[in-house]
């Protein structure tokens, strides 16, 4: 089934809020992250209305809190908007420490809607995918982009995934799975040598 007016919207409201955002580290234009996520949700059976939340997801995050939520609610409605708030860890500017924001995400994931869990695990593939190639490329250096660090990092996404498959599999969690075991399998091995 083709998408429709709401997906273009979305494309054209995510492509300019996002506008003069760059990805952790790299200056790669945030945009092409929320295409990925995007893609992979709609790549694994997602319905229009989760491909406009993929566009969508970290918006009120990073750009404009409960007011952007707000916004997206009137725009896109109640469906879209209520995945993007399972997405989100949180509104706070700044935002609050990193390890209890993190659990508390991951606490919640794990009973999240099945809509909530595809975006979000879409979120987290992609975002495990660029980790995985800048760790091959850039090697150690690379976890001092990551608030977590490290250690940090690695805990979050294996716990993560560990959620997500107690929760219910599917492809997009069985290939997270593969791309952690990938970063966990290159980061240790370079703490070996």
């Amino acid at each position: 089934m083709p998408y429709g007016e709401k997906f273009e919207d979305a494309l054209v409201y995510a492509a300019r809020l996002h506008r003069d955002q760059t990805r952790k580290g790299s200056g790669v234009p945030y945009v092409t992250h929320l295409l990925a996520v995007a893609a992979i949700v709609g790549e694994n059976g997602g319905t229009e209305e989760e491909v406009v939340a993929a566009l969508l997801h970290d918006a009120p995050e990073d750009m404009g809190g409960r007011e952007r939520l707000e916004d997206i609610r009137r725009h896109f409605g109640d469906e879209v908007a209520e995945i993007v708030v399972g997405c989100t860890d949180t509104y706070e500017d700044p935002k609050p420490a990193w390890r209890p924001r993190k659990e508390a995400y991951i606490a919640h994931v794990g009973a999240a809607s099945s809509s909530v869990r595809l975006v979000s695990a879409a979120d987290k593939l992609h975002n495990a995918r660029s980790i995985l190639a800048d760790l091959r490329s850039l090697g150690e250096e690379l976890w001092d982009r990551f608030t977590g660090g490290k250690e940090g990092t690695l805990w979050y996404y294996r716990a993560l995934t560990e959620t997500y498959k107690r929760a219910g599999t599917n492809a997009v969690v069985e290939e997270l799975d593969r791309v952690v075991g990938e970063i966990e399998t290159l980061a240790w091995q370079a703490e070996a040598v």
